[in-house]
This record gives structure tokens, C-alpha cells and sequence, in this order.
């Protein structure tokens, strides 16, 4: 998030430094502007460092730089400039970039310089509620801020501008909308935390591991749980269980929509391996939810949803974390640990165990073991982008804040860029997903004359598995006949409004399961992979109408990063 602000300055100052300025008190307001975008790129290396001090004496002379590009352009020269009839709205443009740009430097940045992370980072196994409440407060300012310049920037005319000028404009006004964005959603989840850790009562969450062996819609089947307790800031985590102990319920826990029905049939409200077919993380955590309360009685506040990949990514901060009876976990270990030497020499109950045992121990030393806050921070940021870490509250109150952050696990109902989604459930019956490598591109088409935009999806599933010498329970049902090959049901979300127009499977026409889900076309495909194999799935699909931007990919997490591209190209009205 600093960075993304830090940068919005920065390229507002480097578009300002085009030419078309006006007369030479704008060129002083250049010159002094792209003194501050150098300083801004300072102070941005200086805070994700956390050298308070020299952030501090950076932020001190950007605000110089700022403001004598504020000042240079104010005065009764340039009001009288302003209201010519040649360069008037230029210069009042200018006049504006220069304004927006140190009231960025002034209202926005020092809240930022002034937070100490290490308040966001649990300490001995507690959250500085009085701390963290300091810092949603200057979050919450640097927020007004932004949205106030923001405002101000988009009453601004571009018509008949000078390009350079009208380009420093409209270019400010976009990075200042995704800063906008972007500090509302921290704003706001870092004004939530106190309350999440139990300051107005006490709270209890289920930590629930993904299993990425056995893929699901989310990224892995829903294996094993802790239970946390939360309370004036203190976290414990106080029990675990498993997947396999909830057992089946008919008919299912909880009402299911038509649409989710129509694509999912009843087995997410009946088997709690499968409540995350559905990529849309709310439902699959409702239901996790009620089978816990069912089995055990324990009426969850919240659902935390991590994988192995994330738990790796907090080892790289903690260190080595044991685990009392089974393999000591590290960075480098514990995906290979957890999702494929288990199968090999433990059974069902202590593969469940380990899970349970292992996201426990990860996270009690995250909160108990003296830690860089930075990297701990850090590490969530990565996790979070790559939707290995999803949370879901039972408080309506508090989970509408969590559904426009991707940390909800909520594919927009509405969008202005085009959203796809390309999801993963195991159809094997088997563990057969750590073996799985997938890649996708998107490539953005022809424009159509109802507001339409043609994409193409080209997505390639590789498997590594071996051809033997694997495990009864890594192979499982295998419902694909051959139990060494990997059967998996590729579902593909079109964009909001849009459609999914037809599939080739290796360059074949493909049958398609096919449903809505959300105001989204939704196609599933089978794509069976034999070991060392390579399958193609390409897509031709719809945008919405009137959608614009580049197109965004969402996905299945899986053991190794896919390998994605967007290929734009340029908007219709050009």
C-alpha cells in the first residue's frame, strides 16, 4: 500500500515533466516537481525499509518541492493567465496537478512516514489494541485525503487541453482512484482488527488448511481446522479437528442456491471436502461453518482459509517451527512435507493431524516468536494477492468490508475491467495435485458492435506425477481409469454480464458442462492429464457490455505458481 501511494506521486510528477508548459513560472513549477518525484522515490525505498529517520528528513524537503510548485503556480500573474483566452484551462490544469500533488505530500504521506508496523504484528502473543487503533486513524486520514484530491482532479475539464498537459492530468486522476481504492480497503480492515481480536468481546475463528493435493475451486480441499480464540487482543489457539470427523450430512447442512446447485449439485452442503467447489469463498465458509457447529457445537465468529504454500512463506519469517511428533517444518520443506511425504508414510487420521498440528504451529510462533514485522507483513501481502490466505465473517456488519478486497475470496458482481475466472476441482478422487503445473493466457480481441469484447483463454494443464511407485492414498478412486492420470474439471467464469462462447480441448470441440453463477456464464470442461503429458483447453469468451481496461485472470492456487499472461490491446474508441 506505501508503495502504491508513494508511486501514485511519482507519476504524476514525471507526467508533469512533458512539455507544454505554460510560460516561465511553469516551468519552475517543473522543474520543482521533478525534484519531488526523485524524493518521492527516496522516501518510497526509505519507509519499506523503515528508516523512520531519514523518511522523515526526505518527507520534510518533498513538502518543499511541493509546495513551491504550489506556490510558483498561485499569485495574481497566474490567476490573470488562467483566465486568458488562449492557455487558460492549461494553466488552471497546472495549477491543479501542482496543488493535488503537495496536498498528497502534506495529508497523505506523513501518516504513513508515522506508522509503525510493527503495531499491525501480534507481540507475545498479543495485538496492541491502543496501537493499532493509532494507526487506523492515521490510515483513515491519508484516506480522506486521497479521496478529497480525487474529487477535486475529476471536475477538472481535459477538453481542449495541450496533450502534455491533459496526459499529467488524466494520468494523476487514475493513480489517485486506485490509491483511493486501495486505502479505503486498509482503512478500513485496519479499523476492523481491534475488534477481530476480541476488543468488544470475546471471538472464535476455525484456521482451516487447504489441502492443494486434492484441488478445490478455492485451492484445496478443506482438510483439518484449529480453533482460535481471540480476546483484548490475544489470540490461542485452544482445540483442532478434522474434515473426515464431521462426516456427511443429508439432506444438505444449509439451503443451496439454484445456481449453485446447477453447477455443484447438492455435494457442497454435504460433504465438508466439498463445500469450496464453488469458488465463491463466502458459501463454501457458511457451510464449513454449520458442519462444525453441527459435529461440535462451536458457533464460529469467523473462517480463515490458508494452504502450505502460505505456511511456507511464514517459515521463511518464524524459521524452522517444530511439530511435536511429526517432521520439523522449514521454508524450503514444508509444501513437499505436508502434500507429499505424508501420504507416503503416514495414514488418513495423522495426515489430517499433521495438517491441523502443522498451520497451528506455524501460526502460534507467528504470534509468540519474536519476528520482523516487516517480513511477517510482507509474507501476508504475497498470500493474500495470490488468494492463499481468505477470511470470511459471520457478522454481516463486518464481512460487506471484506467482499471488494480479494482476501474475501469474491469474484465482482460488477466491474468496470474484465474479470475471468479459471478454477480447478479434482476429479480423481485422488491427491494428484501437487503433480499438477498449469499456465493460462488471455488475450484481449476483437471489439463487437453491441459494446462487446471478444477474449481468448488459453490454458495448458502439465502433469509431473511419476508413472509408478505411488501410494494407495495418494492415487485414491481414480476416476479417471488409469490412476496415475489426473482428471480435473476445468470451470471457467466468464467476465460480469458476459458469456463463454465455445471450447477445444487439443484442438478438438469440447463438451461443456455449463450454468450462471453471480450474473456470470460459467463452462466446465474434463481435462484428463497422464503423467508427463501436456493438455490444451483454449476458450473463446465475452466481455460484458461497455466494460474497459485491461482484463484481469483469477485462479486456483496451486503448489507452484501458474504461469499467467494478459495480452491487451488497445479500447474500442480507439
Amino acid at each position: 500500500m506505501r508503495r502504491a501511494l508513494l508511486a501514485g506521486l511519482v507519476v504524476g510528477s514525471l507526467l508533469a515533466a512533458g512539455g507544454g508548459w505554460v510560460g516561465f513560472r511553469g516551468w519552475q513549477a517543473r522543474a520543482h516537481l521533478l525534484n519531488a518525484a526523485g524524493l518521492a522515490r527516496e522516501l518510497s525505498t526509505q519507509i519499506v525499509a523503515g528508516d523512520t529517520g531519514r523518511a522523515q528528513r526526505t518527507l520534510a524537503a518533498l513538502q518543499e518541492q511541493s509546495g513551491a510548485a504550489r506556490k510558483t503556480t498561485a499569485g495574481p500573474a497566474w490567476w490573470l493567465a488562467g483566465n486568458s483566452p488562449y492557455a487558460g484551462d492549461d494553466v488552471l490544469a497546472v495549477r491543479r496537478i501542482a496543488a493535488a500533488v503537495d496536498d498528497l505530500a502534506r495529508e497523505a504521506f506523513p501518516p504513513l512516514v508515522q506508522t509503525d508496523v510493527a503495531a499491525l504484528v501480534p507481540k507475545d502473543g498479543r495485538l496492541d489494541l491502543p496501537a493499532l487503533r493509532s494507526v487506523a486513524q492515521r490510515l483513515t486520514a491519508a484516506d480522506v485525503a486521497v479521496r478529497e484530491n480525487g474529487a477535486e482532479l475529476r471536475v477538472v475539464p481535459t477538453d481542449g487541453l495541450l496533450p502534455e498537459v491533459r496526459d499529467a492530468l488524466t494520468g494523476l486522476r487514475t493513480e489517485v482512484d486506485k490509491l483511493a481504492g486501495l486505502l479505503s480497503g486498509v482503512s478500513k480492515g485496519a479499523e476492523l482488527l481491534p475488534t477481530l481480536f476480541g476488543a468488544d468481546g470475546k471471538r472464535t475463528y476455525l484456521l482451516v488448511s487447504q489441502n492443494l493435493a486434492e484441488l478445490r475451486a478455492t485451492g484445496g480441499m478443506f482438510g483439518a481446522y484449529a480453533v482460535v480464540r481471540a480476546q483484548n487482543g490475544r489470540l490461542d489457539l485452544v482445540d483442532q479437528g478434522t474434515a473426515v470427523k464431521l462426516r456427511r450430512f443429508t439432506p444438505p447442512v444449509l439451503p443451496l442456491t439454484a445456481e449453485t446447485r446447477g453447477l455443484y449439485t447438492d455435494l457442497p452442503g454435504i460433504y465438508p471436502a466439498d463445500v469450496n467447489l464453488t469458488p465463491h469463498f463466502p458459501t463454501a465458509a457458511k457451510l464449513y461453518r454449520e458442519m462444525v457447529r453441527r459435529r461440535t457445537g462451536i458457533a464460529a465468529d469467523g473462517i480463515l482459509a490458508v494452504d502450505p504454500v502460505a505456511l511456507s512463506y511464514l517459515l521463511r519469517a518464524t524459521g524452522p517451527v517444530a511439530v511435536p511428533g511429526y517432521p520439523t517444518l522449514t521454508a524450503q520443506t514444508a509444501v513437499r512435507n505436508l502434500l507429499s511425504d505424508s501420504y507416503l508414510t503416514l495414514d488418513l487420521d495423522d495426515q489430517d493431524a499433521f495438517y491441523a498440528a502443522s498451520a497451528a504451529a506455524v501460526f502460534d510462533s507467528v504470534l509468540r516468536k519474536g519476528v520482523n514485522p516487516r517480513e511477517v507483513l510482507s509474507v501476508f501481502d504475497r498470500s493474500v494477492r495470490e488468494r492463499r490466505i481468505l477470511f470470511w465473517s459471520a457478522r454481516p456488519e463486518e464481512q460487506r468490508k471484506f467482499v471488494d478486497n480479494r482476501i474475501g475470496g469474491v469474484l465482482p458482481e460488477k466491474e468496470t475491467a474484465p474479470t475471468v475466472g479459471v478454477f480447478l476441482n479434482d476429479g480423481s478422487g485422488a491427491k494428484l495435485g501437487y503433480y499438477l503445473r498449469p499456465s493460462a493466457t488471455l488475450t484481449v480481441g476483437n471489439c463487437l458492435a453491441d459494446g462487446r469484447r471478444e477474449l481468448r483463454l488459453r490454458f495448458d494443464l502439465r502433469s509431473s506425477a511419476p508413472r509408478s511407485g505411488l501410494t494407495k492414498a495418494v492415487l485414491g478412486l481414480g476416476k479417471a481409469g488409469d490412476p496415475y492420470t489426473a482428471r480435473t474439471l476445468v470451470t471457467v467464469y466468464s467476465p460480469a454480464g458476459g458469456a463463454v462462447v465455445g471450447a477445444r480441448l487439443d484442438g478438438v470441440e469440447a463438451p461443456l458442462g455449463s450454468g450462471t453463477d453471480r450474473g456470470r456464464q460459467v463452462a466446465i470442461a474434463n481435462v484428463e492429464v497422464p503423467p508427463g503429458a501436456t493438455r490444451t483447453l483454449e476458450m473463446e469468451l465475452l466481455t460484458g457490455r461497455n466494460t474497459a481496461g485491461t482484463p484481469e485472470l483469477w485462479h486456483t492456487p496451486t503448489v507452484t505458481p501458474w504461469t499467467t499472461q494478459v495480452i491487451p490491446a488497445p479500447s474500442c474508441n480507439q
